[in-house]
């Protein structure tokens, strides 16, 4: 747990929220507005770092498919605002429970904020092999999600890297966008059954280690091979390592599973009271329609639980009253 900032250096005195919301993009920002539109007054805290951000667009998203996904978050934020709520850049630095008060924060700036609810979509990071060329090329033509981009390379000579146990299975599903599909893959690394699911759906096999990606034109061309072979390919798919950016969580002391996730029950609420995840920092196949409704959906929660909290001090302060009445 961390310890509460002392303020020092700066005002004692806090803007108090009924919900910090931590992280801007599609799930942060589908929650400000559900709690905006309740209204509750609501802070939205946004690095400002997207992981869609190298992407020149979005896809599967209903109505909005093929928008660059810059303009669906300058929308939202319209929408958000427009509801009363304030966004400001910026990132938390610090988070801590304040009992049954709710948390406070510290922000990069040094300033501090109180909120009764607070809702973290912070999202996660893609940690790939290291190839060089490949990140340069990364939302480009070397991409992660065939639902996302396999629409857009069809028909193309596409290609899988391998990046752990998975990337067969994953390859399998690439594999539906196109009918010439190779798989690079280490050596003595596939199991007989492996190799003959691949071959039977006539994915090429390309034993060894890669060395670089081939760009000309400022286009992917090839996959140049330590051995000295070139393949040519205009598409690269890579099944990327997801690390979820919940630092405020684990320090914050929320419980997380053996790989490092945060535990989550119903519409993302964690095992600290008060405190919800919604979007990539919790799930990791999160697209940009599913981080969108769950932020939704974990507006809809935090916001019974604070009607729950108003009823709860609304019947206190009347009890009390009728106290001091009696007394009389």
């Amino acid at each position: 747990m961390i310890a509460p900032p002392s303020g020092r250096g700066h005002s004692a005195r806090m803007h108090t929220y009924d919900v910090l919301v931590i992280g801007g993009g599609a799930a942060g920002l589908s929650a400000a507005l559900v709690l905006s539109r309740a209204r509750r007054t609501v802070l939205v805290v946004d690095g400002g770092a997207p992981r869609n951000a190298p992407a020149a667009h979005m896809h599967g998203f209903l109505s909005r498919d093929g928008m660059p996904p810059a303009e669906l978050l300058a929308a939202g934020r319209a929408e958000v605002t427009g509801y009363g709520a304030t966004i400001t850049a910026g990132t938390v630095s610090q988070l801590f429970p304040c009992g049954p008060a709710g948390f406070q924060a510290l922000l990069d700036n040094g300033h501090r904020v109180k909120a009764r609810k607070v809702l973290v979509t912070t999202g996660l990071r893609d940690e790939l092999p290291e190839v060089p060329g490949l990140a340069e090329r990364w939302a480009k033509d070397v991409l992660h999600c065939p639902y996302c981009h396999g629409w857009e390379v069809r028909d193309q000579q596409l290609a899988v890297l391998w990046n752990g146990p998975e990337s067969v299975r994953y390859a399998q599903i690439v594999r539906q966008w196109t009918r010439d599909l190779v798989l690079f893959v280490p050596e003595s690394t596939l199991t007989a059954a492996e190799r003959s699911q691949l071959v039977v759906r006539a994915i090429g096999i390309i034993e060894g280690c890669v060395e670089r990606v081939v760009v000309e034109g400022g286009k992917l061309t090839a996959i140049a091979m330590a051995d000295g072979r070139t393949v040519p390919r205009q598409a690269l798919f890579v099944p990327p390592r997801f690390v979820p950016n919940h630092a405020l969580l684990a320090d914050v002391g929320c419980d997380l599973d053996e790989h490092g996730w945060v535990v989550t029950g119903p519409n993302g609420a964690t095992s600290l009271p008060g405190l919800w995840v919604a979007g990539n920092v919790a799930n990791p196949r999160a697209q940009v329609i599913t981080a969108a409704g769950e932020g939704s959906a974990a507006a809809i929660a935090i916001n019974t639980d604070l009607v729950e909290d108003d009823v709860s001090t609304a019947v206190l302060h009347f009890d009390s009253e009728d106290v001091r009445a009696g007394s009389a």
